[in-house]
């Protein structure tokens, strides 16, 4: 682990950053174990990471560490049955953020390596109230109420993750937003490609106001088996359409960085389109046909954006 390596060498050579007070080894692990969980659980965006220069991995395995672990505490295969130990669970993670801020050491190793890297690449840490927000949502039953709703969700969710990745990535101020934009196309992915699994867990994240408009029932979402019918395949349409145009408005932030950073961009961005790719051709039905990407598209996907690195 070259990068992790990195940068605890230049913790040990005596940089100002040092807060929370690990040792050097500690660190290391700290950093480790935000890799894995990234490896384990999100192999796109794992070998995207890859494709960054390697100082900058560890920062993304942290970033990526500290969401994982959020999102473990309100879904994991451990997690509390009960929703109030689940928020409480998720107060505990914003306290031992705000406590590993103010120099101490906590026990979870994901919030020692993210405030690590914070300080060590100016990331906005701010953001993560808003984050902690919208996963609080995701504990018990929800429901999108309309557009606007679903972009407030995504903005403090996936919006909060492109703006730490904007300056960890060396974007210049004016591309963050378009950072924000492209977390938010890749958010949208993933609803339209899950909206069965996140149905049988009690979310719908397509808005209500749509679906009510053309008489879909929240029952048709889940997984049966059954082809959807053509009014729920025209809601998924529209937000096929919104991922494109949002993947759209993020293409600046894309362009915006070093071509050595694009790469590991390109990459992810490359899978993900495919997925709406796939959705289309499937006649926008994500309920009755699976929208996951069967291996060889992925390594297609993969394969296309190592075609185009030079770019």
């Amino acid at each position: 682990m070259h990068g992790v390596s990195k940068v605890v060498e230049q913790k040990e050579a005596g940089e100002t950053d040092s807060t929370p007070a690990l040792s050097g080894q500690e660190l290391r692990r700290a950093y480790a174990q935000c890799r894995s969980l990234q490896r384990r659980h999100d192999p796109t965006f794992w070998l995207a990471t890859l494709r960054l220069p390697a100082e900058m991995r560890p920062a993304v395995w942290a970033v990526y560490g500290f969401v994982r672990t959020a999102d473990e505490v309100v879904d994991g295969p451990g997690r509390d049955s009960a929703p109030a130990e689940r928020l409480a669970g998720l107060d505990q993670l914003a306290n031992e953020l705000e406590l590993a801020r103010g120099g101490m050491t906590v026990s979870t190793p994901a919030v020692n390596a993210l405030v690590d890297a914070g300080q060590r690449h100016n990331l906005p840490l701010d953001e993560l109230t808003a984050y902690l927000d919208s996963m609080r949502r995701d504990v018990g039953p929800l429901w999108i109420t309309d557009w606007d709703d679903l972009l407030s969700y995504m903005n403090g969710s996936a919006g909060t993750v492109g703006r730490l990745m904007a300056p960890l990535l060396g974007a210049p101020v004016e591309a963050h937003e378009s950072f924000a934009q492209l977390g938010l196309a890749f958010q949208l992915t993933n609803f339209i490609r899950d909206i069965p699994e996140d149905a049988g867990l009690g979310r719908v994240y397509l808005p209500a106001d749509e679906l009510s408009a053309v008489g879909v029932r929240n029952e048709e979402l889940a997984a049966s088996g059954a082809p959807a019918s053509a009014a729920l395949c025209g809601v998924i349409e529209s937000q096929v359409v919104r991922a494109r145009e949002l993947f759209s408005d993020g293409e600046d932030g894309g362009q915006s960085v070093e071509p050595k950073v694009r790469r590991g961009i390109r990459l992810a961005t490359s899978v993900y389109q495919r997925t709406l790719d796939r959705v289309e051709e499937n006649g926008f039905d994500a309920v009755g046909i699976s929208a996951e990407l069967p291996l060889i598209q992925r390594v297609g996907a993969v394969a296309s954006a190592f075609g185009s690195s030079h770019a």
